[in-house]
């Protein structure tokens, strides 16, 4: 098996695994592992044979023993066995209509159906109230659910990085391009679609190995859906109705219908919202940047060494790279203390050595104590080159208490950049009550920066308070916060949420030199 084939079995054992009620981490080590997998350029079917996968970062040993059947016998037998339990059709639905995937499975063993064609049949036919617990009711709803499933959607969205992945496979596949919420950097998406420039490969789509059931087709469009339950939108178009179905599948909805007559330029799409800015002339750009100002290494919980994550960066085209692993206050992974930090500064030294004339900076993302003080000596903070202060602890605190403490600590003269402000996890945690109007005017009278951090499952701040800083003169930092070589690929989230919100490259301060950011 190749890398790709790989990392889509376990793709699927990961969904599969999620559908069945499997922990969140158990199922994000799946699907880091399928990512990591398929972005490696190693060899991976040949390292499990060398018994070398787990140098791979993120592969334990229950991963490994995954790839390890998989090399060996081309298949995950407990993947079999949960597709046979499942019924990753139907599944799929549940998830849609806002079944339970247990509710599901009893529904289809006891209507001995296995496909949503099956499942369609069983409702017209009125057979669904036959099934224990399915009352009239209960069976009218459904219906009606089935009746309105491709314009369904899951209760929540898919991360952006997946999104991105998701419709950029297929659309590779099919020979087409990408639309939907990933191709406007939603930050998190319902809507896929790829639109492809011929028909004749329409009925690829259900061989397709994200799509796990078909719920549409007709000559000009399929609608499919994933394992993860999303709706997926494969739309044909001709050479002259190409650009216009790009620009109806890419949305959004809101946008387009008060745009009936296409707007000449378009916006880009990360600003096809009803509530955009137009776009700035100088909007910002991937290629405008500079360095990254946020990463962490072994010293903490990165996976990489100084010299690795300078080394990527700097073939990522980069001048500047801040270290900024995390002080002993976080207690949840290693933080480092004045005595780690002044070690550590020997092996900066050491790889600026070999990396000349591109520049490793020492930093720290420190936290914010609940005092409002920061969690290392005053003078350990006057040597270092760039401080990312942080909250961890106390996200839920009252707004006028939270917010003091955010301003006490950005009022520390080695204070450079405010970290993830809103300090929400998406699809796990609200954004906290910090007051940005407070925390815009602080950070104008201290030059302190905020943060759009790239952690796809952060993108904090949004593009929406993107928008608010850049209104409020308020200059922004694109980071990664990156924990390994592979996630210095951030910066391309980060750029997108900022673009979502405007940002001009002026505005943002690693797009500058290194000696002009050094002088603010």
């Amino acid at each position: 098996m190749d890398n790709a084939a790989l990392a889509e079995r376990l793709e699927a054992f990961a969904a599969l695994l999620d559908l069945n009620g499997s922990g969140y981490y158990t199922v994000r080590a799946y699907r880091r592992a399928a990512d990591l997998i398929r972005s490696t350029p190693a060899d991976v079917g040949a390292l499990v044979r060398q018994g070398r996968v787990r140098e791979l970062a993120g592969v334990g040993p229950g991963i490994e023993t995954r790839l390890r059947e998989l090399v060996e016998t081309g298949r995950i037998a407990e993947l079999d066995e949960l597709e046979a339990q499942a019924l990753p059709q139907l599944v799929g639905v549940a998830r849609l209509l806002g079944l339970s995937t247990r509710r599901m499975r009893e529904l289809g063993h006891a209507l001995g159906i296995r496909t949503v064609d099956e499942l369609r049949e069983a409702a017209a036919a009125g057979t669904l109230d036959s099934v224990p617990g399915i009352g009239p009711k209960t069976a009218a709803r459904f219906e009606r659910g089935l009746a309105e499933l491709s314009s369904a959607r899951p209760r929540r969205g898919m991360l952006l990085n997946r999104a991105r992945t998701l419709v950029g496979e297929v659309a590779d596949a099919l020979g087409g391009e990408p639309a939907g919420d990933p191709r406007r950097a939603c930050e998190l998406s319902t809507h896929f679609a790829v639109v492809v420039p011929s028909d004749t490969v329409l009925h690829a789509v259900a061989g397709l190995p994200q799509v796990v059931a078909i719920l549409e087709q007709d000559e000009r469009r399929v609608v499919g859906v994933t394992a993860d339950g999303y709706p997926l939108e494969v739309i044909a178009a001709t050479p002259e109705t190409w650009e216009a179905e790009l620009v109806r599948a890419t949305g959004s909805a809101e946008w387009l219908a008060v745009h009936p007559e296409l707007p000449d330029p378009l916006p880009p799409p990360e600003l096809r919202e009803v509530d955009a800015p137009a776009p700035p002339p100088d909007l910002l750009e991937l290629s405008h940047v500079r360095g990254d100002l946020h990463v962490h290494t072994t010293a903490s919980d990165g996976k990489a060494s100084v010299l690795e994550m300078g080394r990527a960066a700097q073939a990522l085209g980069y001048e500047y790279l801040a270290i900024c692993d995390h002080t002993r206050n976080v207690r949840v992974v290693p933080g480092l203390d004045a005595d780690d930090l002044r070690r550590q500064a020997v092996e900066i030294a050491a790889a600026n050595e070999v990396l000349a004339p591109f520049r490793v900076l020492r930093g720290s993302e420190c936290d914010i104590l609940p005092d409002g003080s920061l969690d290392l000596p005053d003078d350990v903070l006057a040597e270092l080159d760039w401080v990312q202060i942080s909250l961890h602890a106390g996200q839920r605190a009252p707004r006028h208490a939270l917010t003091e403490r955010v301003l006490e600590a950005m009022r520390h003269p080695a204070a450079s950049c405010l970290s993830h402000p809103k300090g929400r996890i998406l699809n796990h945690r609200p954004e906290n009550a910090l007051d940005l109007d407070r925390v815009f005017a602080a950070a104008l009278e201290t030059g302190v920066a905020l943060e759009v951090n790239g952690l796809p499952d952060r993108l904090d701040l949004s593009g929406a308070h993107v928008r608010e800083a850049i209104a409020a003169g308020v200059p922004i930092v694109c980071s990664t916060d990156a924990h390994s070589v592979r996630g210095l690929g951030n910066m391309a989230l980060s750029v997108a949420t900022a673009r979502r919100g405007a940002a001009p490259r002026g505005a943002v301060l690693n797009t500058l030199p290194l000696e002009e950011l050094l002088r603010r």
